[in-house]
């Protein structure tokens, strides 16, 4: 996949999750995900039935707590042993991942964190919902429990916000149900009460192109955001996207590995540089992924972009030393 010249005149880092997470813990931790058993309201008729067009939550809940939904404690301890073997750290950081963690009844959303909080060895929460889902008695918990108002040692909170696309056109074609400046004004909100923010952007949804995506770097870039996870676009089976792309194979553009890897190096020149980098790439069981097939993992793909990135500090190191 080689740099051109003018791809390689600047050079970028980026921060990685794990750094940041050292930073706001007081050590290297674990997410371990978990599944509240909680709704969203694309899904329970409030605002579709439908759900967004790309979305299988079956292609990312593990198997242990897609069968222990709402049972948290269980779940941790299942996940604590199910990735023992990935290395020491001091502590874990639940991660409520499946739907909109943040919609429901106020008090049982409190005792589900709450139980969470009381496991042993853990320093925090991610919380992952969508920006139309933060109700008012919620953020005063929030900010009471872990945010500006909170006692001096508290625990960590990052609430995780779905924004997919800061294009008004693509939401809609989506089905996500909310606005970019709803995303926006949900940030910001949080931000405001000292909650740590982190977003998802998804590279290659139907309709847009390469400055759609470098607007998406620049918008975000603009927004008191601490994290980001980048997508590639994965049709996944039994979503309401699969079936367009049955349909109509040619409405999509279906990005190599290379390809993605080139324009993930070139959101991350635009990207304010201490937005700490989650992940780069999905990754979903292989039989559930209906396009693109690239068959390799997360952690290659990062050596990928890593490899192209010290290509590009080298070459902006030796253009200089010729100046």
């Amino acid at each position: 996949m080689g740099l051109s010249k003018s791809e390689s005149s600047v050079a970028v880092t980026y921060r990685t999750m794990s750094d940041y997470l050292s930073s706001v813990a007081g050590g290297r931790v674990r997410k371990i995900a978990v599944n509240a058993g909680l709704s969203c309201p694309n899904r329970d008729g409030s605002l579709s039935r439908a759900g967004c067009s790309y979305c299988n939550n079956a292609s990312f809940n593990p198997s242990y707590a897609f069968c222990r939904s709402g049972q948290i404690t269980k779940q941790i301890e299942e996940g604590i042993r199910f990735s023992q073997n990935k290395g020491e750290v001091t502590g874990y950081l639940p991660y409520f991942q499946s739907f909109s963690n943040t919609y429901g009844d106020t008090d049982r959303l409190i005792g589900l964190y709450e139980e969470a909080l009381a496991y042993p060895g853990v320093k925090g929460l991610v919380i992952a919902t969508r920006p139309d889902c933060l109700k008012d008695d919620l953020m005063e918990y929030f900010c009471r429990r872990f945010g500006k108002d909170a006692p001096q040692l508290h625990p960590f909170l990052l609430v995780e916000l779905g924004i997919e696309s800061t294009n008004d056109d693509t939401l809609r074609r989506i089905n996500r149900g909310h606005t970019f400046a709803c995303a926006a004004d949900a940030v910001k909100r949080l931000s405001d009460i000292g909650i740590a923010v982190g977003v998802h952007i998804i590279i290659g949804l139907p309709g847009e192109n390469e400055s759609d995506y470098m607007s998406h770097a620049r918008k975000i870039s603009e927004l008191p955001v601490s994290t980001l996870k980048l997508h590639q676009l994965q049709i996944i089976k039994g979503t309401p996207l699969a079936d367009e792309f049955t349909r109509h194979p040619e409405a999509f553009h279906l990005m190599s590995a290379g390809e993605y890897a080139g324009i993930v190096i070139r959101f991350l020149a635009l990207l304010r540089p201490d937005i700490a980098i989650d992940r780069f790439v999905s990754e979903s069981p292989a039989d559930m992924v209906l396009a693109p097939k690239w068959g390799i993992r997360p952690s290659e793909f990062q050596k990928m972009v890593g490899t192209e990135l010290s290509a590009r500090i080298k070459c902006n190191l030796a253009e200089n030393n010729n100046d």
